[in-house]
This record gives C-alpha cells, sequence and structure tokens, in this order.
C-alpha cells in the first residue's frame, strides 16, 4: 500500500521521491503478508473431487492381529457409502471408497497411504485404522494436504494440534479419546468400588501409552500410587507372566489398555489362578466379541464406552432396520466396529453437504469447523468441531457385561 504522505509536482504527477516512497511501501506490505500467521496457510487438496464423485480412502486392517475391528469397519464404511450414494450422493456427487490393507503394520500403513495419495488421488482419508498405523502415515497425508478425518484411534496425537503448523488443522476426530475416557471410568470405578490398589496392563504401543496416561494422570489427581503397572507386545498371546505378578501385587482394579484378544487371554489367566478380580477394559475392549468369545471368562468386565451397543432383539426404529440390512448385506451381526465405520463415512458426508456444490479441500475444512453438528441413528454425543476444537466428544459411559452381552452401567461420565 503506498504511504499516505504522496508529493506530487505542481501539475498532480508524483514526484521522483514520492515514487520511491510508494515502492518501499509495497515492498515492506509484500513482507508483511509473508509474516502473516501459519494457520492461514494450510495446504488442502482438491484431488479426488470431478464433476460426478468424491474419492476417499482408508486402511484397515483386514489380516492382521485385529482384523476383527478392520473388517467390520469396513463393512460398515461400505454400507454407508451405498446408502448415501442410492439417496443421490453429495450434492449430486458419488462417493468412491478405496479401502487397502494394513494388516495393522505401520510399514504397509505407509506404502497403503502413499498408494491412495499418488495413484487413487484421494480426496480424504476417512476412518483409518490403529494408533502405530496411523500414526507412521500421519505426516505423508498432511503434507499432501489430504484430510485425516475419524482414525479409528482415539490417541491424542489424532485431534491435537500446534495453531503454528497450519498442516495439523488437517486431523479431526469422533471417537472418545483414550486418555479422557480412561480418566473417566477409572474415576468413577474407584468412587463407586472404593479401590486401593488399582493396577494397569497395557499393549506397548501409542494406543496402549494413551491409555496408561490416562491412568497415571487420573490417580495422580486423587493422589493414589499404582500398586503395578506391566505391559505386553502388540499381538502378543500369553499372559502368564503379567497376570502373575498383578495378583502378587494384590490389585483390586486391572484396567486394561487392551483391544479384544488380550482381555479374553487376561481374565482366563485369572481364573486359571483363581484370582478373583475387577477388570476395566479402554474403549476397544467394549465390542461385541469379547463377550461372544470370552464366554464365562469376561463375565463381569467392565469398560469405558461411547454409546450403548445395540442388539437385535431389543434395537427399535431406524436401528433396528440398519441391523436387518447390515445381516443381509454381509451375512453377519452387525457389532460396533460396523457401527463405527458407517458413522465415519455418515459423518463426511455430512460435512462435505454441508461444504456446498462446489466442493474445494478449503470449503471441507471451514465446513468443519463451522459448529455444526451431526447427530446419528445410535444415540451418539452429537459430533462438532470448532477451529480451536477437532475433537467432537470426552462425554464417556460404562458398561459390563452381563448374560453374554453388554448392559450399561452408568452415562455422561467425565472427570
Amino acid at each position: 500500500m503506498a504511504p499516505s504522505f504522496v508529493q506530487h509536482g505542481p501539475y498532480g504527477e508524483e514526484t521522483t521521491m514520492s515514487k520511491s516512497l510508494r515502492t518501499f511501501g509495497l515492498a515492506v506490505g509484500a513482507v508483511a503478508l509473508t509474516c502473516l500467521p501459519a494457520a492461514a496457510q494450510t495446504k488442502v487438496t482438491n484431488e479426488g473431487i470431478s464433476g460426478s464423485e468424491i474419492v476417499i480412502g482408508t486402511h484397515q486392517d483386514l489380516s492382521g492381529p485385529v482384523k476383527g475391528w478392520g473388517v467390520p469397519v469396513s463393512n460398515g464404511m461400505k454400507m454407508a457409502v451405498e446408502e448415501v450414494n442410492a439417496a443421490g450422493g453429495v450434492n449430486g456427487r458419488k462417493i468412491r471408497l478405496v479401502v487397502e490393507d494394513s494388516g495393522y503394520d505401520p510399514k504397509k500403513a505407509v506404502l497403503a497411504s502413499q498408494k491412495l495419495i499418488e495413484r487413487d488421488k484421494i480426496f480424504a482419508m476417512v476412518g483409518a485404522m490403529g494408533s502405530p498405523t496411523v500414526l507412521a502415515a500421519q505426516d505423508i497425508l498432511l503434507d499432501a494436504g489430504v484430510l485425516q478425518l475419524f482414525p479409528l484411534t482415539a490417541a491424542e496425537f489424532t485431534f491435537k494440534f500446534d495453531p503454528a503448523k497450519p498442516q495439523e488443522r488437517l486431523k479431526f476426530n469422533n471417537l472418545l479419546p483414550y486418555v479422557e475416557s480412561t480418566r473417566a471410568a477409572v474415576k468413577y470405578m474407584m468412587e463407586w468400588k472404593s479401590f486401593q490398589k488399582p493396577c494397569i496392563m497395557y499393549q506397548d504401543d501409542e494406543y496402549g501409552k494413551n491409555v496408561l496416561d490416562g491412568f497415571n494422570q487420573q490417580l495422580t489427581a486423587m493422589k493414589v500410587q499404582p500398586a503395578s503397572i506391566t505391559s505386553y507386545k502388540r499381538g502378543a498371546s500369553d499372559f502368564s507372566a503379567q497376570v502373575a505378578k498383578m495378583k502378587s501385587d494384590s490389585c483390586d482394579l486391572v484396567v486394561l489398555g487392551a483391544i479384544l484378544r488380550e482381555p479374553i487371554g487376561a481374565m482366563t489367566e485369572a481364573k486359571k489362578l483363581g484370582w478373583e478380580v475387577t477388570f476395566l477394559g479402554a474403549t476397544p475392549t467394549n465390542v461385541m466379541e469379547v463377550p461372544m468369545l470370552g464366554k464365562e471368562a469376561v463375565e463381569g468386565l467392565y469398560a469405558a464406552a461411547l454409546f450403548e451397543i445395540p442388539y437385535e432383539d431389543t434395537a427399535k426404529g431406524k436401528v433396528k432396520d440398519w441391523l436387518a440390512t447390515y445381516k443381509k448385506t454381509f451375512g453377519t451381526d452387525a457389532n460396533t466396529q460396523a457401527i463405527i465405520g458407517y458413522n465415519a463415512v455418515m459423518t463426511f458426508a455430512f460435512y462435505a453437504q454441508k461444504a456446498g456444490k462446489d466442493l474445494t479441500g478449503q470449503k471441507m475444512l471451514d465446513a468443519l469447523e463451522s459448529g455444526d453438528k451431526f447427530i446419528d441413528i445410535f444415540n451418539s454425543p452429537p459430533t462438532k468441531f470448532s477451529k480451536t476444537d477437532h475433537l467432537a466428544s470426552t462425554i464417556t459411559q460404562v458398561q459390563q457385561v452381563k448374560g453374554g452381552r453388554w448392559v450399561l452401567v452408568k452415562d455422561n461420565l467425565m472427570f
């Protein structure tokens, strides 16, 4: 911008001094523009958007240790895509979903993400599976300007962002965060049952460490010392040493930073030793397969949870219809994982619709940060984001396995 004190000659022309000053002013202005806050410079891709479709990608564990999560999640995502497209798509564009198998291996997740970005030209990564796998590929996505939306991990790195790092604005999560949900569940259980010697057994990766952080933070807030802290390697199947240690440390509450097979293995081992102790799982243990596969071994298990699990014989309305459609489509009962996968795509479609017919990466980012609420059919807490908060909710439930199914114990918990 030219200085306000421009000098003119007798006939209105700018003098040489005035021109020099104006040039200097423009140069200063250009420098100032390059020093604007980094948050204004977030790069968001427009790849994957055409007049007829929106291409989104995901990587799931379809063949590895948590395929009990990956397969139903991908089924739920496919069901949502079919539903959205059958209703006319997103402002006239059909969604095309590309699914890659990571096998819950960080290296494979990186290769899958590179393929989805470079060959498939995805607009967004939606519902990708696992803390270690999502973390390994995250920078590749952000550097390419690809939105990382609603991954199947509630680790803090998936939603916390530094305003000074503009590409981190591309991260959004709608799952219960492990730290906060663990804190809320531990607080409730400690106060309700008056436990004195809480312990934890956690998976030695990003997921497990988040659960450990929540456990430690809540005990510190309550001025309680943990009686025992033990871990296991991802994919382990023998928990005899960990359970024996916790038993010898006289634990009265065992928090499990585990996923699906491990709670069953740990509780089976405890029963072999004749050890009666209360187990509390982090949110990934709150799935139908745990009581279905664990049977009597997991009766009484508590877990942190996001929403009540619907069962076919008790569900009503849209949820009952949804369960029937899923079973007809995939030949098996729907579960928690399928619901989460379905919701990931439906949430994407909601905000893409809000972004308008002239969809761009920036308009999608604006829609996500608008504060508009997405409400699902499963009575989950509303999904809502803002420019400063990319986590949808921290409201937690505690559920318990009774008679082979999950039953609500307490909802609306915080710490």
